[in-house]
């Protein structure tokens, strides 16, 4: 790829000599360094397109000055070249980063191709995350409101960085979604990705989970076995519902956070890590914490990059969008080619306010691919299956792979919504036809985000 710049730094002035020239002639810039002092003189004063650096140097080793460029965000790609390469020296420089190894004496056919294919490389990856952020997407967040433009950027400025991410946000909004595509834009995204349900699990059982154990560490412990930290170093680990995480564990967790090492269950051996955390929760952490439910102190190391994920109904124009990509999605499964949602089925669905958010939007569409006979899903066909709708009442409230918490939640809001609507928005009349006191019918509202009207109510 003529007119890039290339730095190449090796203690060996033959060699610079040699590479410059081979380099120029391909139509290459190059700069050449004989040490790590000079070479990070010179990556301070310019941005270059490639480097290529020698592993041992006379004030120092190219891994150190890798390893230095990847902790100040510098992901320039990175090519090594050593004489007295090792296996473990070409993995680590592979765990940091680097392209490719290659051997002394340098090949130069070998190494223009190296170089041809690591530029190729690094700019169809800055192709595609431009790419999905001019489309307003980031890995699998789709939309175009101005609420889901807002929360791509802060994905893509988030993404950048190694620090702790915590997603906030309601049940259904997408929280993994995110979590994904953070680790998919950041420089992480050739490492791995691991998730845990910190609420999935018996507290005896999550600490294996996250810091692996030794053998007969537990009954059932036969073998050796390395936790989600360990398996996500130099990669990221999605920790969902962290706010159901046991009071024993997050001071286990904080320790991980502070040291960046883990000792597995049963073990003594201190085990270094590099991984980055993303927490997600749709509790209110800040009130856990003044309560005692939360340490403090680990909601402050968790919540260095704050995302709060936006309801639904806070994205109605996405709702179309969605919907058609999950009606695609659903007809490929079903072998429904064909089927479509005229648009006054468009207009119900966005009118309504999706208490399961995106979640309950996608399970919605899947039914309705599933239950209409014909090749248009009509206005009724999606009323019919709404919550709390009339002759559709068991599909309205039961959902596969909804928490049984969630769907009660759902069909409480239901209930108050109908409520208040029979009863013209009044809250004391609701309250006494709910045999419930109307301050706690004000707090159930306010917690569903429900408004009805207080004017008249004394009247009643």
């Amino acid at each position: 790829m003529p007119h890039a710049h290339l730095l190449v730094v090796d203690d060996e002035p033959s060699i610079l000599t040699t590479l410059q020239k081979a380099l120029s002639l391909e139509g290459y810039a190059v700069d050449v360094a004989g040490g790590m002092k000079v070479a990070d003189e010179k990556l301070k004063k310019r941005t270059y397109d490639l480097c290529l650096f020698d592993v041992q140097l006379p004030d120092g080793d190219g891994i150190s000055l890798l390893s230095n460029l990847r902790a100040a965000k510098n992901e320039v790609p990175i090519i090594m070249m050593s004489g007295h390469a090792t296996i473990d020296t070409a993995v680590r420089a592979t765990r940091l980063g680097a392209l490719n190894f290659l051997e002394k004496p340098i090949n130069t056919d070998a190494l223009l191709i190296a170089i041809e294919t690591a530029l190729r490389l690094h700019r169809a990856e800055s192709e595609a995350n431009e790419l999905r952020l001019a489309t307003g997407q980031a890995g699998d967040l789709i939309g175009d409101s101005p609420a889901i433009k807002k929360l791509v950027e802060q994905v893509a400025r988030a993404a950048k960085s190694s620090a702790s991410v915590l997603l906030t946000g309601e049940r259904g909004t997408g929280k993994e979604l995110v979590a994904r595509a953070i680790h998919q834009l950041s420089p992480r995204a050739k490492g791995p990705l691991e998730k845990l349900n910190c609420a999935a699990l018996p507290s005896e059982l999550i600490e294996s989970e996250l810091f692996g154990h030794e053998a007969g560490a537990f009954t059932g412990a036969t073998k050796q076995r390395r936790g989600k930290f360990e398996r996500a170093s130099f990669g990221t680990l999605f920790l969902d519902e962290v706010g159901d995480m046991p009071l024993a564990m997050q001071s286990k967790l904080l320790r991980v956070l502070q040291e960046r090492e883990i000792e597995r269950v049963g073990g003594s051996e201190v085990i270094k890590v590099d991984t980055r955390v993303v927490a997600a929760t749709n509790r209110d952490l800040v009130k856990a914490c003044e309560s005692n439910a939360f340490r403090a102190d680990l909601y402050d190391r968790l919540n260095v990059v704050p995302l709060h994920i936006p309801p639904l109904r806070a994205r109605r124009d996405d709702i179309p969008i969605l919907a058609a990509h999950f009606l695609k999605l659903a007809a490929k499964a079903n072998d429904r080619p064909g089927i479509r949602l005229e648009d006054e089925a468009i207009a119900i669905l966005v009118s309504y306010n999706f208490p399961g958010n995106v979640r309950e939007l996608k399970n919605l569409t899947e039914r309705l691919v599933i239950l209409t006979p014909d090749d248009v899903i009509r206005a009724a066909d999606v009323q019919s299956c709404l919550p709390g709708s009339g002759g559709s009442k068991a599909a309205g409230l039961y959902r596969p792979g909804v928490p049984l918490r969630e769907l009660v939640e759902q069909a409480e809001r239901q209930i108050i919504v109908d409520a208040l609507a029979h009863h013209g928005g009044q809250m004391a009349a609701t309250a006494r036809a709910l045999d419930l006191e109307r301050s706690h019918l004000y707090k159930k509202a306010r917690a569903l985000g429900l408004r009805g009207e207080s004017k008249g109510d004394d009247d009643e």
